[in-house]
C-alpha cells in the first residue's frame, strides 16, 4: 500500500497489504525429564535445539496432559517449563564441566581473552562471537579471568545467562479456552514468568476450526485474525466475497459464536499466528525486499506483481551482508545498491525500515 502497488509473493501471502513470510520450524517434541541423562530421545532431542534461533514451548495450560504427554487431570503445567530449562542447562553444563580443567589450562597457557575461550566452547551451540561477548558483559567479566579458580556455581551462572540470550523462549499456553483450572494455571504461569510479553494464550483447536470453516465457505477469516465474518455480517459490511459464502446451520452457528466469545473477544486472536509473530519480534528481524527495478519494484507497469521476494534479516545486517545472504555471486560481483528513493546505499550501511527496499547492481547483468 505504501508504494501503491500489489505484491505477488513468490513464497508466502500478501492480503490487504499484510505480507506473511514463511519461517522454518522444527518440531522437537519428545523431551522428558532426564533427557540430559539419556532418557527419552535424550541428547538427540537436545542436539536438535542447536538449529533453533528461538524456542516456542507449547504447554497444555488446561492441566489435562502431564510431562510425559499422558492424559490426566489437575496437573500443574508450570513445572514443565522449569524442567525444560533445567534439561537445557544440564546438557550444556555437563558438556562444559567435564572438560573444564582442560579449558581453563588452555585459557591460561594461550593467554586468551575470556570471550575467545568461551566462544571456542559455545560455538557448537550456534553462538556467534558477538553473542558470547554479550554474555561476558552481562556477567561483568573483565580480563584476565582466572577460569581455573571457578567453582561449579560460577559455570552454572555462565550457562544460565548463555541460555537466556542464545535460546529466547516464547511460552505458548495452549487450550486457554478449556475452562476448569485453566485460568488458575494461566495466572500462575504469568506470576512465575520473568517477561510476561513472552507468554501467548492460545487455542490451536479454534484456529484449526476457523480455517476449516473458511475452506468450506462458511466464514471470511484471515489467519490469526481478531474476528471473522459470516455471510450476513459480510453482506452488512458490503464485502465483495460475501456472495461466495453459505449460511451455517444452527449448530454450526453456535460453535462459531462460542469461539468468537470465548477465544477471539477474550484473547484478541486464537494465538497461533501471534506466537510466531512474537518469536520473530523477539529476534528483532527486519523484512527486506530485494527488487530488480525501482520503478515498478519488480512488477509490471500497472503495479501488479511487485515485491516477489522478501527476506528476514537480523539486526545490524549491512547492504553487502544482504548481498551475500541472497547469493554469493551477488556479493562477489557487487557494484552498488540503491534504495526505493533511488539513493545509492553504502555497502557498510546497516539496513533499516527506511532502506528495506533495495536493488543490487552487479557487473553481471544476469544477476540483477
Amino acid at each position: 500500500k505504501k508504494f501503491n502497488v500489489k505484491c505477488r509473493p513468490r513464497y508466502g501471502t500478501c492480503t490487504n497489504g499484510i505480507r506473511r513470510v514463511p519461517v522454518k520450524m522444527l518440531d522437537v517434541a519428545g523431551l522428558i525429564p532426564g533427557a540430559s541423562e539419556g532418557l527419552g530421545l535424550g541428547n538427540k532431542f537436545l542436539d536438535d535445539l542447536r538449529q533453533a534461533d528461538v524456542l516456542l514451548h507449547i504447554l497444555d495450560i488446561s492441566g489435562t496432559t502431564n510431562e510425559k504427554g499422558e492424559a490426566t487431570s489437575g496437573y500443574d503445567p508450570s513445572g514443565d517449563h522449569r524442567w525444560l530449562l533445567l534439561e537445557i542447562e544440564l546438557w550444556i553444563f555437563n558438556n562444559l564441566w567435564t572438560k573444564w580443567g582442560t579449558i581453563s589450562r588452555r585459557h591460561t597457557a594461550t593467554n586468551s581473552t575470556v570471550a575467545d575461550t568461551l566462544t571456542a566452547q559455545l560455538s557448537g551451540y550456534g553462538a556467534k562471537p558477538a553473542l558470547v561477548q554479550s554474555v561476558v558483559d552481562a556477567l561483568g567479566l573483565k580480563d584476565p579471568v582466572p577460569l581455573g579458580e571457578w567453582e561449579k556455581e560460577q559455570v552454572q551462572r555462565l550457562v544460565k545467562e548463555f541460555i537466556r540470550q542464545r535460546f529466547p523462549i516464547i511460552l505458548v499456553l495452549n487450550k486457554a479456552d478449556s475452562g476448569g483450572e485453566t485460568d488458575k494455571n494461566v495466572v500462575k504461569m504469568l506470576e512465575e514468568t520473568e517477561d510476561p510479553t513472552r507468554v501467548v494464550l492460545c487455542s490451536a483447536l479454534a484456529e484449526c476450526f476457523l480455517r476449516k470453516m473458511r475452506k468450506q465457505k462458511f466464514i471470511l477469516y484471515e489467519d490469526g485474525g481478531a474476528d471473522f465474518w459470516k455471510k450476513k455480517e459480510a453482506e452488512e459490511e458490503k464485502m465483495e466475497e460475501a456472495s461466495s459464502l453459505q449460511e451455517p446451520d444452527e449448530k454450526l452457528d453456535g460453535r462459531l459464536d462460542k469461539i468468537r466469545d470465548m477465544v477471539l473477544f477474550r484473547y484478541g486472536s486464537t494465538g497461533v499466528q501471534s506466537a510466531v509473530n512474537r518469536a520473530v519480534d523477539t529476534l528483532g528481524l527486519l523484512a527486506v525486499y530485494p527488487v530488480r527495478n525501482i520503478a515498478h519494484f519488480g512488477g509490471d507497469r500497472n503495479g501488479e506483481g511487485a515485491f516477489p521476494e522478501c527476506v528476514l534479516v537480523r539486526p545490524g545486517t549491512t547492504v553487502r551482508g544482504l548481498a551475500k545472504i541472497l547469493h554469493e555471486d551477488i556479493e562477489k560481483h557487487f557494484l552498488y545498491a540503491e534504495g526505493a528513493d533511488g539513493r545509492r546505499l553504502g555497502e557498510d550501511e546497516v539496513l533499516t525500515e527506511a532502506t528495506n527496499v533495495i536493488r543490487f547492481v552487479t557487473d553481471r547483468k544476469e544477476l540483477e
